[in-house]
């Protein structure tokens, strides 16, 4: 403000003698005092605003170590006087009924809306941004999401033979299989397949009935997020857990890997993609494919009423209202999502295709 009143004053005037050389009209002081506003703005920004900035930013430790004596001067010698304007500021804000003091809280959308920034300057890949966003999904995505079906699970039974037990450790490469009393719903225990491997090595009965070899398994509810499971994996020490609904029947199996491909997404590559992309508009899509994997591979914002269903499959059987068949169609966001593959009742893939 001192440099525009004494930097005008001591402007003008040459300002007025070089203007009135071609111009002797009735606006030859107000022109004469723009021209000396516009100078004295145009040096103030130069010298008080770009330079300092251009010389912080490219060489930001020496300038710091040259500035910081003189600021903690200045910082003394008027604290005062910001003292009293806080208090005089907050004074009124409280008379107005405004907040004195913004939240300097960081959520997780500035996180966000940082790695995005960092994304977009290149600092970040996009790999590496989806992997941080999938951190943060942790906290909302159900284990449901990421789980086993329980039509997919391949467990071992008390009453099978060895004959059997040998047959689907040859079948199936897992690590741990569930093992059960008869059904799926009368859970026994899990076992480490390579357990049963060492017996088979060791020509010794292979057999789970009485087996000191079958520990107890973790069993969690579906509402449980992912976030929390990996809470209970830790205090547990474990990495094998079943999901189980509200009436105790057995919905799904889940594992730390299983979380871990859904942080890491399609950086590791599983035997299966749940979404392939055929083109640039179009996608086949497996019916268990997560809501929120399908909202990333598609840049949707978000599904209607997304808290009633977890996968692709339920978005459609909730938007029909019905049970699906070949053919139906549901348009979402600029998207065509259309049945084509259907498996006993249930939607075994999905053609979605972009609305041009």
């Amino acid at each position: 403000i001192l440099a525009g009143i004494f930097g005008e004053a001591m402007l003008t005037p040459y300002y007025l003698a070089l203007i009135s050389l071609a111009y002797q009209g009735p606006y030859l002081e107000t022109l004469s005092l723009a021209a000396s506003f516009v100078t004295i703005t145009s040096l103030f920004i130069l010298f008080a605003d770009l330079i300092p900035k251009r010389l912080a930013m490219s060489a930001p430790e020496q300038v710091a170590l040259r500035v910081v004596a003189p600021m903690q001067i200045c910082i003394t010698l008027f604290k005062p006087a910001v003292w009293f304007f806080n208090g005089v500021s907050d004074r009124a804000m409280s008379l107005l009924g405004l907040p004195g003091q913004r939240s300097d809280d960081i959520t997780s959308e500035d996180i966000h809306a940082i790695v995005e920034a960092g994304t977009q300057a290149g600092v970040l890949h996009e790999s590496e941004q989806q992997v941080i966003g999938n951190v943060f999904d942790l906290e909302s995505r159900l284990v449901s999401s990421a789980m086993t079906t329980r039509e997919s699970i391949v467990y071992l039974t008390l009453q099978d033979s060895e004959a059997e037990l040998r047959r689907q450790l040859g079948q199936h490469s897992h690590s741990k299989f569930l093992v059960c009393d008869d059904v799926i719903d009368r859970m026994a225990g899990y076992v480490d397949a390579k357990d049963l491997l060492l017996r088979i090595i060791n020509d010794e009965p292979l057999t789970l009935a009485g087996a000191p070899w079958i520990k107890p398994v973790l069993t969690i509810p579906d509402t449980l997020t992912l976030s929390e499971l990996l809470a209970q994996f830790r205090d547990r020490r474990e990495d094998f857990a079943i999901v189980l609904n509200e009436y105790a029947l057995v919905v799904g199996v889940i594992t730390l890997n299983d979380v871990m491909n859904t942080v890491m997404g399609d950086l590791v590559g599983g035997n299966q993609q749940q979404i392939v992309k055929r083109d640039d508009n179009s996608w086949l899509i497996d019916g268990f494919a997560p809501v929120e994997d399908v909202m990333h591979a598609l840049d949707i914002a978000h599904f209607p009423d997304d808290e009633n269903y977890e996968t692709i499959a339920g978005f459609m059987m909730y938007m029909l209202r019905k049970m699906p068949k070949l053919t139906d169609a549901v348009s979402h966001a600029g998207y065509k999502f259309e049945v084509v593959d259907i498996d006993n009742h249930r939607i075994d893939q999905l053609l979605v295709t972009r609305v041009q």
